[in-house]
């Protein structure tokens, strides 16, 4: 099995993680859920880099922007 095909799966879980953060009414949680996103954000690319996913890469190029405005608000 080729090892960049599992980077999907930490990819998943990051994400799950970071929307659950992101939900909580704890301003510091929410700060780790949008860093959690940028850090999901980047093993998505990693992925669709590897696997030849186009509009997965561009996705996740939109949605890191929007951590990014997310994380900077949530620090304001």
């Amino acid at each position: 099995m080729d090892l960049l095909n599992l980077v999907q799966w930490p990819a998943m879980l990051v994400s799950v993680v970071a929307a659950w953060y992101v939900a909580s009414s704890h301003k510091g949680k929410r700060n780790w859920g949008f860093w959690l996103f940028l850090v999901s954000n980047v093993l998505w690319i990693v992925w669709g880099v590897h696997t030849g996913a186009p509009a997965l890469i561009v996705l996740q190029v939109c949605l890191a922007a929007m951590n990014i405005r997310g994380a900077m608000k949530a620090q304001a």
